[in-house]
């Protein structure tokens, strides 16, 4: 026996499992076979700015006070109300407050899509964007040109109102992943297009469009493309090989025959061949994928996964 469809029937799933096995192993993980091989026709990756292309910690990076007012002023006043708040700014408004003793507000609320509001000894404290200072007709005390300034630079700031004058500005920004900036031009060059969605300020989402990119969906975009090349090359070697095997065996060229030792082992051949062609994957080198322990990219949060 020399004709047999083994190498047919390996061609594809042999290419997929190591495939699949090659991404998990590089923190890559496809719901299934389908999603590998859609990941090679990936033209334009649209992804959420926080977390994801940035670290998804905001730090407090500057403080602007107004005339007569304590750095330690702003922040009790500031950290006070943002006891109370889930909002992910108002954690980075706690930790550069740590260790300040906070009194607690009443009447804590929120104002969507401009800050939160509250009352403190008797006065109403106002924290939020210039919008919420301009709502309530807050005294700017002269800090205009400085919200301004740290807005252009892209930051969020959050302004800190207390009876009706503002006692200063926080500059809050969450920091890129140090993997972006040279992902982007990793992922131009294999012509795919990146798109950022955020709910930002415009010069926010500039500042971190100037240096923005992905990390491991490079890698998931060459890993599909790899393992679809180890398809086709393994199932043009498994037709071509039977086009000509099965008219051997059907005895076609008879008088002209081969030993059963021969046929079977091409029959051998023919599959080994693909399983090793398919098992040469592992040689890929993934462009953005980090060298670290398993450990180390288990406790990593950047698993890309592709679902089809």
């Amino acid at each position: 026996v020399i004709a047999c469809p083994d190498a047919l029937g390996l061609a594809t799933p042999m290419a997929v499992m190591v495939g699949t096995g090659l991404g998990a192993m590089n923190g890559i993980l496809f719901k299934n076979a389908s999603a590998l091989e859609d990941a090679a026709q990936l033209n334009v990756v649209v992804f959420d700015k926080t977390g994801t292309l940035t670290q998804g910690r905001p730090e407090v990076v500057d403080l602007v006070l107004a005339a007569g007012i304590a750095e330690d002023e702003l922040l009790k006043t500031a950290g006070a109300v943002e006891k109370l708040s889930e909002h992910p700014l108002a954690l980075a408004i706690l930790k550069h407050a740590q260790g300040l003793q906070l009194d607690a507000v009443q009447g804590f609320g929120n104002v969507d899509g401009m800050g939160a509001r509250a009352e403190l000894g008797g006065d109403v404290v106002l924290l939020g964007n210039d919008k919420l200072m301009a709502l309530d007709k807050v005294d700017m005390n002269g800090l205009e040109v400085d919200s301004q300034r740290l807005q252009g630079q892209g930051r969020t700031v959050v302004h800190v109102a207390r009876a009706g004058r503002l006692m200063g500005l926080v500059a809050i920004a969450d920091a890129v992943r140090p993997t972006s900036a040279p992902t982007v031009a990793a992922l131009h060059a294999r012509g795919v297009q990146v798109a950022m969605l955020t709910g930002d300020n415009r010069p926010t989402a500039e500042r971190i469009a100037r240096e923005i990119g992905i990390f491991d969906v490079v890698g998931a975009i060459e890993l599909s493309r790899a393992t679809l090349r180890k398809m086709h090359q393994n199932l043009w070697w498994a037709v071509a090989y039977n086009v000509i095997a099965f008219p051997v065996a059907a005895g076609l060229f008879y008088p002209f025959t081969i030993s059963p030792e021969v046929a079977a082992l091409a029959m051998s051949g023919s599959s080994a061949l693909v399983a090793v062609n398919a098992l040469m994957l592992k040689r890929t080198r993934l462009t953005g994928i980090r060298v670290g322990s398993a450990t180390d990219a288990a406790m990593q949060p950047r698993p890309a996964t592709a679902q089809g």
